[in-house]
C-alpha cells in the first residue's frame, strides 16, 4: 500500500504574479516544508526528512484547502544536522546561517505575498530548537502568524518502555515505505544487528531536563546511525501515520487562523 505523490495541493509557485492578490489574502495559510540532508542508516536515503516534510505538507495543503485556504511553498531541503556530521553525505547549515535563512524567508514571504498565516512543516528533529526561537522573530519582525508541526514528535511520541523511535526506525521507515517505497533499501535493514541501549537513548537524547551534544555515530545510542528498530516497518503502518497527521492538522490550522484573527496578524 503506497500513497500517490500527486494529491493536488495549490502551489504558490504555479501562480503568475498577476494572480497572487486575487488568489489569497491575509487569512490564507502558507505551508512551508523543511527537511534535511543527512544520514538515515544503510536503508534510507539522505533526503528522507525532506521527502517526509514535503509529502506531508502537500497532503495537508491539499486536504485543508477548504476550509483553511492552504497554499504550498517550496521545500527548504537543508537544515541543522551537526549530530549526523560523522557520516558521508550529511550536509548542514551553521546555526547562524540557518537563523539568517529562516529570517530571510520570513522577510520575503511578508514582502511578496498577502498571506500572514504560516504553518512550518518540519521533517527534521534537529531543526526544532531554532524554529521554536525564530518563530518569535517571524512574528515580531515580519508580522507573520506562525506555528510549527514537528513531524518526528507526531510520528513517534516519546514512550517509557521499549526502544525509542528517534531516527530511521519503524515509524520513519514505514512512512517512507508509504511515500517513496522505491527509495527504501529494505534488504539492508538486516545489516542492523546491534540495537542501541534504550536507556542510554532516553538519557542522552530524550531527557527533557538535560540536553547533550549527542551524535548518531555514538554506538551506545545508534546502530549504523539508526536509533529505533525498522525491522517491522510496513507501508500500511506508514499510511496510518500519514493519515493521522494530516487529519490532525485541522485542529492546528484552526487554532493558527484563530490566533491570527485575534491578534490582527492574519487579517480579519
Amino acid at each position: 500500500m503506497t500513497l500517490s505523490r500527486t494529491t493536488g495541493p495549490r502551489l504558490v509557485g504555479e501562480l503568475t504574479y498577476s494572480e497572487i492578490n486575487a488568489a489569497m489574502n491575509a487569512r490564507s495559510v502558507l505551508c512551508l516544508p523543511l527537511g534535511s540532508m543527512e544520514q538515515h542508516g544503510p536503508h534510507l536515503p539522505l533526503n528522507t526528512d525532506s521527502i517526509v516534510a514535503d509529502g506531508l505538507a502537500r497532503r495537508i495543503a491539499a486536504r485543508w484547502a477548504t476550509p483553511h485556504d492552504t497554499w504550498l511553498l517550496p521545500l527548504l531541503p537543508i537544515g541543522l544536522s551537526p549530530e549526523h556530521a560523522w557520516a558521508p553525505g550529511t550536509m548542514s547549515l551553521s546555526l547562524t546561517s540557518m537563523a539568517d535563512y529562516l529570517r530571510n524567508w520570513g522577510r520575503e514571504i511578508a514582502r511578496a505575498l498577502p498571506a500572514r498565516n504560516l504553518l512550518l512543516v518540519n521533517g527534521h528533529g534537529g531543526n526544532r530548537g531554532i524554529l521554536d526561537a525564530v518563530m518569535h522573530e517571524l512574528r515580531d519582525d515580519f508580522g507573520l502568524n506562525a506555528c510549527t508541526l514537528h513531524l518526528g514528535a507526531l510520528m513517534s511520541p516519546a514512550c517509557d518502555s521499549g526502544m525509542p523511535e528517534v531516527h530511521g526506525g519503524n515509524d520513519e521507515t514505514s512512512v517512507m515505505l508509504a511515500l517513496a517505497p522505491e527509495l527504501v533499501r529494505h534488504e539492508r535493514i538486516a545489516l542492523l544487528r546491534q540495537p542501541p541501549d534504550a536507556q542510554a537513548v532516553r538519557d542522552r537524547i530524550l531527557d527533557p531536563g538535560v540536553a547533550w551534544p549527542w551524535s548518531s555515530g555514538d554506538k551506545s545510542i545508534a546502530d549504523q546511525g539508526i536509533t529505533g528498530d525498522p525491522a517491522a516497518a510496513s507501508a500500511a503502518h506508514g499510511l496510518a501515520i500519514v493519515e493521522r497527521i494530516v487529519e490532525g492538522a485541522d485542529a492546528t490550522l484552526r487554532q493558527l487562523v484563530a490566533i491570527g484573527d485575534a491578534t490582527g496578524l492574519g487579517g480579519t
